[in-house]
């Protein structure tokens, strides 16, 4: 008599000589392919990386002669002593701090209240209005009469300016709009029975299930508005009120008084010095929140982004 024991542990694919699909030699070449590949790709997009690293360590001179690669040449950190002392910096750097995080609430609250809405089968005319919003993902107003509409509305110079034009993002809108329809109708349909509105159902059911979602739209939001300098290109005229982003554009492009200042002050007689050098150091300080906040909800990305994206 066989035990019921030796009946769970007895494998009948492997008793029969069957080999499995991942047992083959062709998947482990396969395998070790693709992990080889993905080890020259991750290497490829570190590299840029690290060559910035390095820069910002090095010495003008090194930076000038072109002698830096991966590696520090002449170690110093007069940049970052510069920049560390600089005031406009870090007030811009404040700037982009607040800019990202109302941006980014503002940004969360009308994408979700508005996806909820139009996940919903059976609000009147909705075909119609999600037919408006993917036509807005393909056609605007244009350059000119955005700015002629920010100006007429007196936003110029203000933080309204940074924050309102791109508050809701179609593809997010849309993305979140699939994640909620894909989302069982049975739990709304019980909690209306236990007398719970639609405000109701919304906090207390639909987000706390739509934890995946929300962290990626959070972390999309976030990036786009922290790396955005455009807007305050247009509609900002006075630097104290300039993000980190548009320093850093200004630094580049040689246009920033204050980075001249600097540079000399640092050392640095050449305009490609104030490029390297400068630029450098700005760009990991500008990197460093993003590098800080996004391992925190990577375990989110991969999983929002693909349950949001197939409609049920």
């Amino acid at each position: 008599m066989v035990t019921q024991s030796a009946m769970t542990t007895t494998n009948p694919r492997r008793s029969s000589g069957s080999i499995g699909p991942r047992d083959t030699t062709g998947y482990r070449i396969f395998t070790w392919a693709n992990n080889g590949f993905l080890v020259v790709l991750s290497l490829a997009m570190l590299f840029p990386f690290a060559m910035l690293v390095a820069q910002s360590f090095s010495s003008p001179a090194a930076l000038k002669a072109g002698r830096v690669g991966i590696w520090p040449v002449g170690f110093t950190l007069d940049t970052y002593k510069f920049l560390m002392q600089n005031q406009m910096f870090w007030l811009n750097y404040r700037n982009t701090v607040v800019y990202t995080v109302v941006a980014t609430v503002i940004a969360m609250v009308l994408t979700t209240l508005m996806a909820y809405v139009l996940a919903r089968r059976h609000l009147r005319a909705r075909g119609f209005l999600v037919g408006i919003v993917v036509f807005t993902m393909f056609f605007n107003g244009g350059l000119i009469p955005n700015y002629v509409l920010i100006s007429a509305l007196g936003m110029k110079n203000t933080i309204w300016a940074i924050v309102v034009p791109g508050a809701i993002s179609v593809f997010n809108l849309l993305v979140m709009k699939s994640f909620f329809e894909n989302q069982p109708l049975e739990l709304e349909e019980a909690a209306q029975i236990d007398g719970l509105g639609w405000f109701g159902i919304f906090t207390r059911i639909v987000l706390p299930l739509s934890q995946a979602v929300l962290a990626t739209m959070i972390l999309f939001y976030s990036v786009g508005f922290w790396n955005d300098w455009f807007a305050a290109f247009l509609y900002l005229d006075r630097q104290e009120l300039f993000p980190v982003t548009l320093f850093l554009r200004n630094v580049i492009a040689g246009a920033s008084s204050t980075a001249s200042e600097g540079a000399a002050a640092a050392g640095m007689n050449s305009a490609t010095q104030i490029a390297e050098s400068v630029k450098a150091v700005a760009m990991i300080l500008t990197l460093i929140p993003i590098l800080c906040v996004y391992p925190f909800v990577q375990r989110y990305f991969v999983s929002g982004v693909m349950l949001g994206s197939v409609k049920g």
